[in-house]
């Protein structure tokens, strides 16, 4: 089995200090195999930011895949957005903007999405996913295959595509010869999930679409701060969002468990938790697999 978490929207220059404090804790209690950012470490890449960034990711367990979001490119500096857009972000971050790790058990492949032409919009290239296809063209087939990305594959909801990253269709088409598994994102401060085959018919295949909350950012979009927890054990996967409660501090706010078959992974199970009720057990109902 291997232990993920999933971070988001950190916006450092825009944050709460105690929720701060209290994620450090709580990533390391989970021990997970690997940690991942999907983007917006700062709130506006000033140079400040990214080294507040810097010394609370030293504080995490590694191994760490992290991607840039769209606050990680300098606003108001305009030299620094049309000749070095991410190049606080290589200082201070990682000098890779494309970070992969591969154990035993799962392959993680990070694309930066960011542009520096757009405000707030994002995009993948096909030379981007070129290379995730050659990365992931080593891996044994019982590998699980993760993309991260800081723009999502899904809107606020089915009927709404904002905030969708751009050639997502594309992406998509590609990530399905590779048979990538799922795909991590954040931008919108939401916490959801749903399988690629809601909004992208590809026959035979669907990918979890699975995007964080801010994890500590004031901004919370009338959602708590969050991260989420993703144990992979194939051909199950269990996701639990780790929310923020005053009082108690993060505690596991839903459960969601999905399966691996024929058409790719479908959910098995999913329940919120009243209060956000920390439970330490598997809480799940129980739905017919699609």
């Amino acid at each position: 089995m291997r232990t993920i978490a999933h971070l988001s929207d950190l916006h450092f220059g825009s944050i709460d200090p105690t929720v701060c404090h209290a994620l450090g804790d709580a990533v390391r209690a989970v021990r997970p195999d690997v940690v991942i950012v999907s983007g917006d470490m700062t709130q506006r890449a000033r140079r400040a930011e990214f080294a507040q960034a810097e010394a609370f990711l030293k504080t995490l367990p590694a191994p760490q895949i992290v991607v840039p979001g769209n606050h990680d490119v300098p606003l108001y500096n305009l030299f620094q957005r049309a000749f070095r857009p991410l190049g606080r972000y290589r200082r201070y971050i990682s000098a890779s903007l494309e970070p992969f790790f591969a154990d035993a058990e799962i392959a993680v492949a990070g694309i930066n999405t960011a542009r520096a032409l757009t405000f707030k919009d994002g995009r993948i290239n096909k030379d981007q996913l070129t290379r995730v296809a050659r990365r992931f063209a080593d891996q044994a087939e019982g590998i699980t295959r993760i993309v991260v990305t800081h723009h999502p594959f899904e809107g606020p909801s089915e009927a709404d595509d904002q905030g969708i990253v751009g050639r997502a269709g594309m992406a998509i088409r590609a990530f399905s010869k590779s048979r990538v598994d799922m795909i991590l994102s954040g931008h919108l401060h939401l916490n959801r999930f749903s399988g690629s085959a809601t909004r992208y018919v590809v026959e035979g295949y669907s990918a979890l679409l699975i995007q964080a909350g801010t994890a500590i950012s004031r901004r919370r979009r009338e959602e708590a701060n969050s991260f989420n927890v993703i144990r992979i054990e194939r051909p199950h996967i269990r996701l639990e969002c780790k929310a923020w409660d005053a009082d108690k501090g993060f505690v596991t706010a839903s459960i969601g468990t999905f399966r691996f078959g024929a058409s790719g992974w479908a959910p098995i199970g999913s329940v919120v938790l009243p209060e956000f009720i920390d439970a330490a057990e598997p809480i799940a109902v129980q739905t017919p697999a699609s």
